[in-house]
């Protein structure tokens, strides 16, 4: 016979003690407001440990051996990974008519042929092999070394993205076109062909862990579309330092279109292009574009 257990209360202190461990871990910020979604949806990693009380499962989180697993698990439960292929077509078409030329016209000049993108929080890969369906179809760029890092904090979404097989959902803003040429339809699902997969490298990675971080070297253009919203305002300032350290100068950051950089830093330049505004890292070397 099937026996209903309640759901296990969380007191407000420990409310405090789990909502900010999780913020020291990665950043990630929860009002008092969110007490009651934590305590649901935390309830069933009490019943997956047999734990009857928050305080037993915070020290479970602070202490036990495996205690990164469990984050990443909660990091996952507590954190909305919606995302879909070209996903702000808008802001991808400012990249690949405007900003990208612009790229390749200065690397052109000092004889650099590579190219390296990240996308920060990357979720399942939607976005960065969107990124690599876009520099396919560049007919110059074949003759360029190009390198799309998509990074992500959850364990699961990182493992959907290896894998690279998508459902319907997936393509709700996605021209025929590209299914056509870079998908295959197995078992129901549409899996993203190895042309596009050698673009892209998928690692698991904390954006508040900076010397982690500071191992990805160097990049050209920065896509963290949606993912800073989760943070505070010091996480935030933390984590776009990092992306302006990453940047190459004159590099550009790509945010979601209801984010910007108000009140959080004063390091990039603001550029108006046709169809959206990019943030830059301002070059600082006279006679180059800003």
């Amino acid at each position: 016979m099937f026996v209903f257990k309640p759901d296990i209360k969380m007191s407000e202190d420990e409310f405090l003690q789990i909502r900010d461990f999780i913020y020291d871990f990665c950043g990630l910020h929860f009002d008092i407001e969110s007490k009651y979604m934590l305590e649901k949806r935390l309830n069933k990693r009490l019943t997956h440990h047999h734990l009857d009380n928050f305080k037993d499962y915070y020290y479970q989180l602070r202490y036990s051996r495996d205690n990164d697993e469990e984050l990443s698990t909660v990091i996952d439960l507590l954190t909305t990974n919606e995302t879909y292929f070209f996903r702000e077509d808008f802001q991808l078409k400012t990249f690949t008519d405007e900003v990208l030329p612009e790229i390749m016209k200065k690397k052109r000049g000092t004889g650099d042929r590579s190219l390296r993108i990240w996308s920060a929080g990357c979720s399942s890969g939607e976005e960065p092999y969107t990124l690599a369906m876009l520099m396919l179809q560049n007919p110059e760029l074949r003759r360029w070394d190009v390198e799309i890092v998509g990074t992500d904090i959850s364990k699961e979404v990182l493992s959907m993205a290896r894998e690279g097989g998508y459902g319907k959902g997936s393509f709700r803003s996605t021209d025929e076109y590209f299914i056509d040429r870079y998908f295959t339809e197995i078992d129901g699902k549409f899996r993203i062909s190895d042309h596009v997969k050698r673009l892209v490298t998928i690692s698991h990675l904390n954006l508040l862990d900076r010397k982690k971080v500071s191992l990805l070297g160097k990049m050209d253009a920065i896509f963290c579309r949606n993912v800073i919203i989760y943070f505070d305002l010091n996480a935030k300032k933390k984590v776009i330092s990092c992306f302006h350290d990453q940047l190459q100068k004159g590099g550009f950051l790509f945010l979601g279109h209801s984010e910007s950089l108000m009140n959080i830093s004063t390091d990039f330049d603001l550029r108006h292009f046709t169809h959206d505004m990019v943030y830059q890292r301002p070059d600082g070397a006279p006679g180059d574009l800003r």
